[in-house]
């Protein structure tokens, strides 16, 4: 046998075992679920240390990926990292259990009782890159929710997330769980995703995090449904009433607090009417903390500092201290501004004006629309969701945040006492 055909045997044995642990799933009870969750987060805080030293031997390899420091943050954890690892399977464990939800009921004039009920979707193949909390987070909701999960984690992280893994799968036997309901991918080799993503008739469904690279790989690929967004080209725009101290702390947080993630601020849209007043302000606080600006002329003419921008920047996930702005001269300028620039994820308005902000959220179309607050806050867990898989830039079949809820799907479940048609 070829070492390709030992790979995709591989590959095949991993999707029937996860096939076969999916359908032990559904029907494994919210406390036995929960005690896993609690288990495993137990684990990971008294085994630290052994995560600690794996992921140690992923940043010493790293230089050898040519890592970006956006990625390297994303790849290192700290003690304190993995607490709130540990902390998100607290919050997941705390909520309520999707699987058997009544969404909807109700009574036919035959008699019929008609309940569209909640279930798993099935297998999950998860595809993300350097993040290995993301291993832990995603196969808590993945068990939540009644499903398997295949876990693809890039190389760059290998050890760590197989550190993880096993201290999952460690609690899942104290819990009578399928081992195999979680299962890392142990091949780095890249023709490994393309079986997977061949097997719809073990896999459900395939969900891709990390590079539009990736994404679009997957997308073109994949034999089952994708769940994905492909960047974070996320926008705040400055109203004409905008507050101007509300708006440099909504910038500042939106594009500084953490800007390798998807949902940084990338662009800045600025009203004509607010452009001498508040974007001066805005701008300073932004060169202040080495953030590069690259504007339009108007952006030019009152930020000195702002280098010409291109039209493929407005368009860019820069992951990194560059944003990019225009000033506009009306709200629907700036509204198709963004509606044609955006990659639908995240945006926001500062307004002190309820019609303008109304107006924007109507029209505006990204799966999280935030008024005076920043775009750092699309996230699952800040939402309430718990731990997220991933924020959806899809209309179909889950938008924005995917949580426990994003995660199954629904049949209908008919109780009759003998009504024949």
């Amino acid at each position: 046998m070829t070492k390709m055909n030992d790979l995709q045997q591989y590959c095949t044995d991993v999707a029937r075992r996860a096939d076969a642990a999916a359908q032990e799933m559904a029907s494994l009870t919210g406390m036995q679920k929960n005690g896993w969750l609690r288990r495993s987060a137990e684990l990971l805080r008294t085994e630290s240390a052994k995560i600690l030293t794996a992921n140690q031997t992923d940043l010493d390899a790293a230089p050898g990926y040519s890592l970006t420091t956006a990625a390297m943050d994303r790849l290192r954890l700290t003690t304190e990292r993995i607490e709130g690892i540990a902390h998100a399977l607290e919050e997941v464990a705390m909520l309520p259990d999707p699987v058997g939800e009544v969404i909807s009921s109700s009574m036919r004039p035959n008699g019929l009782q008609v309940n569209k009920t909640r279930v798993p979707l099935g297998v999950i193949f998860f595809i993300y890159e350097s993040r290995p909390n993301v291993t832990a987070d995603a196969a808590a909701l993945c068990v939540k929710s009644g499903n398997a999960v295949i876990l693809r984690g890039g190389k760059e992280a290998i050890h760590s997330s197989h550190a993880i893994v096993e201290l999952l799968q460690q609690a899942a036997r104290e819990f009578a769980i399928p081992v195999d309901a979680v299962q890392l991918v142990s091949t780095t080799n890249r023709d490994a995703v393309g079986y997977f993503l061949g097997m719809p008739e073990y896999i459900s469904v395939a969900i891709p995090r990390g590079g539009e690279g990736l994404i679009r790989r997957v997308v073109a690929d994949a034999k089952m449904p994708v769940i994905k967004h492909f960047t974070g080209n996320c926008h705040v725009y400055l109203d004409a009433t905008a507050d101007a101290e509300m708006a440099v702390s909504i910038v500042i947080n939106g594009k500084c607090q953490r800007m390798g993630v998807c949902n940084a601020t990338e662009s800045l849209v600025v009203h004509e009417a607010c452009s001498h007043t508040v974007l001066p302000k805005v701008a300073a606080a932004l060169l202040a903390n080495g953030v590069e600006i690259r504007g339009d002329g108007r952006t030019r003419a009152i930020v000195p500092e702002a280098i010409p921008a291109t039209d493929a920047d407005y368009a860019t996930e820069f992951l990194g201290p560059i944003i990019s702005c225009v000033i506009v001269d009306s709200r629907d300028t700036a509204i198709r501004h963004i509606n044609r620039y955006s990659s639908k994820h995240t945006e926001t308005i500062v307004t002190s004006d309820y019609a303008a902000a109304q107006e924007f959220a109507t029209r505006i179309d990204s799966s999280a629309v935030m008024i005076n607050a920043s775009t750092r806050f699309n996230d699952g867990g800040e939402f309430g969701l718990g731990a997220e898989i991933g924020i959806s830039t899809d209309k179909l079949h889950a938008r924005g945040p995917c949580g426990l809820h994003e995660l199954t799907s629904y049949k209908y479940v008919v109780r009759g006492n003998g009504q024949i048609r």
